[in-house]
């Protein structure tokens, strides 16, 4: 069967000429560096015994992957959340995992290093109360002094 040829209700006439609204790049990656999760409790284990930087928001655990790891893609950043029964019930801890998420989406693949593992844990009171663009900078500090880039004081 062959699409109807007049418009369906909704749409406007030069539709097909516009373009489309999510575009991919040729390759069929994004720019920049790719973020994926960590899944396994043995990654965020050695992460939690590598490098940690505190913010008024969350920890930060971060560690560089090594070579010789099977999952040690150089172009991929991994992050993994962590909020525990500290934070309090279920809700206020999925509340601060989503804030997490999106503080990392949005800093990680500018200021985060390809080749490092990320781990955010929440902080009891702070990390669902505290405002987005703290969030923010929290994170963008903690990586800076991490990666010993500069930018860690206020």
């Amino acid at each position: 069967m062959t699409p109807p040829e007049t418009p369906v209700a909704g749409q406007e006439a030069g539709a097909a000429e516009r373009a489309p609204a999510v575009s991919s790049c040729p390759d069929g990656r994004p720019a920049g560096p790719l973020l994926a999760g960590l899944a396994r409790r043995a990654e965020f284990l050695k992460a939690a015994q590598a490098r940690r930087q505190g913010t008024a928001g969350f920890l930060l655990q971060a560690r560089k992957r090594g070579e010789e790891e099977e999952e040690a893609d150089p172009d991929l950043i991994r992050v993994g959340f962590t909020a525990s029964r500290k934070i309090g019930n279920a809700v206020l801890r999925n509340r601060a995992k989503r804030r997490l998420r999106a503080v990392a989406r949005e800093v990680l693949p500018e200021a985060g290093q390809p080749g490092w593992d990320y781990v955010l844990v929440a902080r009891p009171g702070a990390t669902v109360s505290r405002p987005y663009g703290d969030l923010l900078a929290d994170l963008r500090r903690a990586l800076a002094a991490v990666h010993g880039t500069g930018g860690a004081g206020r």
